[in-house]
């Protein structure tokens, strides 16, 4: 769709800004949907703002946040940033790389800002391991500096990771500046 506008229009590859799906209990696509909408972030000048941590708990179902000031904000900072040229954070973390340390695996993130938290400050929630057998269990998870550290006695090997990898996930990653971790998978 970006490319046919922008080819309809004539006038470049124009910023296209988009916002990927919050949480929303709507029937077990949600984590495929909001990989594919990530996918088009490989075309040149897009943006995505991440909502992830928006969804309705009154209505779990709705796919529009109630709550659409945090929605704004986050497009105009991908906008100040990337056509205005703002030297500003416009994204929380984004998985860079993941790395086997034995009993554990290491996540690296680019778009830390001035450092990775819980947000509300508790233990971090929503990553989740497994082995050469494929069934993800839910894990332990610690922040080391920009990376996070993924941990569970159920899985010896790990092999995969998951984050925010479900309709509607109890995920708290975010940067110092607020911005939620994007959602990610390791084992495709």
């Amino acid at each position: 769709m970006i490319e046919d506008w922008r080819a309809a229009w004539g006038i470049g590859p124009f910023p296209f800004y988009f916002v990927q799906l919050p949480a929303c209990q709507a029937g077990g696509l949600w984590p495929l949907l909001r990989e594919s909408q990530a996918e088009a972030l490989s075309l040149r000048n897009t943006g995505m703002a991440v909502t992830i941590d928006l969804g309705d708990a009154n209505n779990p179902r709705n796919v529009h946040p109630t709550n659409k000031q945090p929605v704004g904000e986050r497009l105009a900072l991908i906008a100040r940033a990337r056509t205005y040229g703002e030297r500003i954070v416009d994204s929380g973390p984004v998985v860079r790389q993941v790395a086997n340390e034995g009993e554990r695996l290491r996540v690296w993130f680019e778009q830390t800002g001035s450092g990775i938290e819980a947000r509300s400050g508790g233990a971090l929630t929503g990553f989740a391991l497994a082995g050469k057998d494929g069934r993800f269990v839910a894990a332990q998870a610690v922040i080391d500096g920009d990376t996070v550290v993924v941990s569970t006695p159920a899985v010896g090997h790990p092999l995969f990771v998951r984050y925010a990898w479900a309709d509607y996930p109890a995920a708290n990653l975010t940067n110092h500046e607020g911005l939620p971790a994007a959602p990610f998978r390791s084992d495709r």
